[in-house]
């Protein structure tokens, strides 16, 4: 079934950039694009559940539309999202990415609506990017993200960037369902109230801050933000499944978290850092502090091949300290990639690694590959393979779970 947008959701934030957009009467510019496309996404094993399937199809719509007016000082983004997976009710679901009036003021930006905001250099894990809740459903990668409401005031001045966010409405991860794969091996009902550990709930206001800027070579982001932690601090069971397994709802905790990021440009060497400390401020966790960070580079060669074809090399070390969240796939593992730029005319790109956790050597691998048909049709592909994970950790669920997976999208 198709996954509303919760109740506490603010409306009126919705409402008024929907009269911005009608009311707009001075044409300057405006743009429809996006996609439609479709997913096949094959298991090369029989699942752990009798409910799961081996096969699963599903159809995604993404339609955009931009308008600019008042000499491009003013402007309406749109982006609305929709999937239907053929069996996991949970990934039949939609969601607006985004619907948001940005203005230019002097030396001041003001976006107001629902939006989303990328903080990170990292390849395998994005530490810092806490703004908006994650789409695990999309992809087990964590890079798909839910439209976030926010008044964000950004200025940028010689002495670096300031963006400030007011961030009503949390938003809950989702999850796969019963029926999904890959999923854990509890089944995580996300139909049921999430439970928060606070008397405001899901209607606590998020507050954040980042600066960034550049010296030379050096590039920085210094962040803060308090509020509602994307990801769950616990599980709580709440029933069993008519085969065995455990039915939990999530449990969200408040945070404070200081983030850092940065990244230096040497030649073909380009070295990353993201760093964080999480505080918690309420639960059963209350007053611990936690520092997870993830660190590495990347080295190309330039046009290697007579057809122009780069290479990199990734390299990048994950630490936490699970003292808030206990489940952290990344603790203490190295990630290394190889990837290849084609640079050619259908922008053909290839990236295959492997991540090993350095206490149990479990291995988890992957290739993402993508390229252009033509002018309007794209092709991706991906395989996620895990092996050797043991049964305490948390990559066991998937241990039946590797698979292919290739989509192809027409663009307009």
């Amino acid at each position: 079934m198709v996954q509303p947008l919760k109740a506490s959701f603010p409306v009126a934030v919705v409402i008024t950039s929907m009269i911005t957009a009608v009311t707009i009467t001075t044409t300057q510019a405006s743009e429809f694009s996006g996609y439609i496309g479709g997913e096949e996404r094959f298991f090369f094993e029989d699942p752990l559940s009798p409910v799961q399937h081996n096969s699963y199809l599903s159809a995604v719509a993404e339609p955009e539309y931009f308008h600019a007016w008042d000499d491009g000082t003013q402007n309406l983004d749109v982006k609305l999202f929709y999937r239907v997976d053929q069996y996991d009710d949970q990934r039949t679901h939609g969601d607006i990415r985004e619907l948001s009036w940005t203005g230019v003021f002097d030396n001041w930006e003001v976006r107001a609506g629902i939006s989303k905001v990328f903080w990170g250099v990292a390849e395998t894990q994005h530490l810092v990017d806490i703004v908006n809740q994650t789409d695990l459903v999309e992809n087990l990668d964590g890079e798909d993200k839910l439209g976030q409401p926010m008044l964000r005031a950004s200025t940028e001045r010689d002495w670096g960037t300031l963006n400030f966010f007011i961030l009503p409405g949390f938003r809950e991860r989702t999850f796969p369902g019963a029926e999904g794969r890959p999923r854990p091996n509890v089944v995580i009902d996300t139909d049921l109230d999430a439970i928060y550990d606070f008397s405001e709930g899901q209607d606590h206001i998020d507050l954040a801050a980042r600066y960034s800027h550049y010296i030379g070579e050096w590039e920085f982001g210094l962040s803060l933000f308090s509020g509602t932690g994307r990801e769950p601090t616990d599980f709580s069971p709440v029933a069993v499944t008519p085969d065995g397994e455990p039915v939990v709802v999530p449990v969200y905790s408040l945070i404070n978290q200081v983030g850092f990021d940065g990244q230096a440009f040497f030649g073909d060497w380009t070295w990353k850092l993201e760093a964080i400390n999480t505080e918690a401020r309420s639960g059963a966790k209350k007053g611990i502090n936690s520092f997870q960070t993830v660190g590495g580079f990347e080295y190309t060669l330039i046009g290697i091949t007579d057809g122009g074809m780069d290479l990199g090399f990734v390299v990048e070390y994950h630490y936490s300290d699970k003292r808030i969240y206990e489940n952290t796939i990344f603790d203490n593992d190295f990630a290394t990639a190889l990837r290849f730029v084609l640079n050619d005319a259908q922008s053909t790109e290839i990236l295959a690694g492997f991540t090993t956790d350095a206490d149990t050597q479990s291995v988890g691998s992957f290739i993402e590959a993508s390229r252009r048909l033509g002018d309007s049709w794209t092709l991706e592909a991906q395989v996620r393979t895990f092996h050797g994970a043991k049964e305490d950790r948390p990559l066991y669920s998937f241990r039946f779970d590797d698979f292919a997976q290739i989509d192809l999208n027409y663009h307009f």
